[in-house]
């Protein structure tokens, strides 16, 4: 009985985007900065399935579990145990943005998820052909998506290749509050 309360403590975050955004490089580079030692960004091949990580960060541990983006139809499945969600979108692809919108506006307004945390993270921004957050708020619509979420919302620009921004995910998941 003790296992099992110890355990239900651990928070749940899903990570969540497209097939190609750097979800498993951005969990790779994650795990490597929580233990101190970010060095240079390993090889990844497209995740067929999920992959759970534990993140042992100052106050807290958690465990990312990343959902494969061709897994999208089934992602509802897995909306129920988790308390917060990072969605992740390619900021370099434009012919992108429009499923990647859709799949946000679905996790949104997925009941199990009301009241999660969300953080959007705009990824690729070292990339020579990315678009601005600027253009990429105004194509998502940003502003309106947040002013009618009930949860809430953070946005922030990384990459997951040269670090850029990853501190700012550890910081944002470190600040998550369980409900």
């Amino acid at each position: 009985m003790l296992l099992m309360a110890k355990m239900s403590r651990n928070e749940i975050c899903l990570l969540l985007g497209a097939t190609g955004v750097g979800k498993t490089l951005l969990l790779k580079r994650l795990q490597k900065l929580s233990l101190h030692e970010l060095g240079e960004p390993p090889s990844t091949l497209p995740t067929v399935g999920t992959n759970l990580t534990d993140l042992t960060l100052k106050k807290k541990r958690v465990t990312v579990r990343e959902l494969g983006g061709c897994m999208g139809p089934i992602w509802a499945s897995y909306f129920n145990d988790c308390s917060s969600v990072i969605f992740m979108v390619d900021s370099a692809n434009i012919a992108q943005v429009s499923s990647s919108c859709i799949q946000l506006l679905s996790v949104l307004s997925a009941e199990p998820l009301c009241s999660a945390s969300v953080l959007i993270l705009f990824n690729k921004i070292d990339m020579p052909c990315t678009m601005s957050l600027v253009e990429i708020k105004s194509l998502f619509r940003m502003d309106d998506i947040i002013a009618s979420a009930t949860q809430p919302i953070t946005t922030l620009e990384m990459s997951a290749r040269s670090g850029q921004g990853l501190q700012e995910v550890l910081s944002w998941l470190e600040s998550i509050k369980v409900k």
